[in-house]
């Protein structure tokens, strides 16, 4: 019976002092965690009146201004971006395409059938001057009593057509359709100098028929003339000036008639 006794005593001892060192190491754990995650949360978020370190304030603050908050200078960028914005844009008429520099060269030009022509420069669709000119002789032939604007802008379009159709197959390298149409509307102001003699005297006669002549000659010669500088087709000026002829004389039957 003493011995069933110690041995039960011996039993609810051992297991006493396992429950103990279990509750220990339990409550140890516990602790470490709960600490553990006590001092993460005050390394994170410190409580107010606690005391936190300077370098952890200067690490945060250094971070968020870097990262989440980038600083600028609206000053600065609003004033670089709009000053550059403005210097790099181009002129308005050289957006639209108006040059006065090469209007005043092609018209030279017209002027003068002996001068060479520049082939860089006649090789533009510039319509500016060939507008002026066509409303030119409309107004001119207007003053002498003669209503034609529609026949003029008629005439002036299918006559680019063909002549357009006509040096795509004689020229190696292709002319566009504008082009095409910034000549010949460019070689239409001697037509102008016609049209004016014709409001202030009759044209229906020698002299006037003398004069157109003259005027046709000096449109095609200067017409063919910038054609084969642009598309160097030379020893080609006569077959060119030919078709062009064709068309001023038109013009000029308008004109004296």
């Amino acid at each position: 019976m003493s011995n069933f006794e110690q041995s039960e005593s011996d039993f609810y001892q051992s297991n006493y002092a396992t429950d103990i060192q279990d509750q220990g190491y339990s409550d140890s754990g516990t602790h470490t965690i709960f600490y553990g995650s006590q001092k993460c949360q005050g390394q994170e978020s410190p409580q107010p009146g606690a005391f936190v370190p300077l370098e952890m304030l200067s690490s945060s603050q250094s971070y968020i201004g870097q990262m989440l908050q980038p600083t600028y200078n609206p000053e600065f960028l609003s004033h670089s971006s709009y000053a550059d914005s403005f210097d790099e844009e181009p002129p308005l008429l050289e957006e639209l395409g108006i040059n006065f520099d090469h209007i005043w060269q092609k018209t030279l030009t017209v002027l003068n059938p002996i001068k060479p022509a520049d082939g860089s420069i006649m090789n533009e669709t510039d319509l500016t001057g060939p507008m002026v000119f066509c409303l030119a002789l409309g107004a001119t032939l207007l003053l002498a009593g003669k209503v034609h604007f529609g026949y003029v802008y008629g005439i002036s379009a299918v006559g680019c057509l063909g002549i357009h159709a006509l040096l795509n197959l004689m020229s190696i390298a292709g002319v566009s359709y504008g082009c095409v149409a910034s000549v010949l509307g460019y070689c239409l102001l001697p037509m102008v100098v016609l049209s004016s003699c014709a409001v202030f005297f009759s044209l229906q006669g020698i002299l006037g028929t003398s004069l157109a002549l003259i005027i046709i000659g000096w449109c095609s010669l200067s017409a063919s003339k910038i054609f084969i500088s642009a598309l160097a087709m030379e020893r080609q000026q006569l077959l060119v000036a030919y078709p062009c002829a064709l068309l001023y004389g038109l013009f000029a039957l308008l004109t004296v008639f």
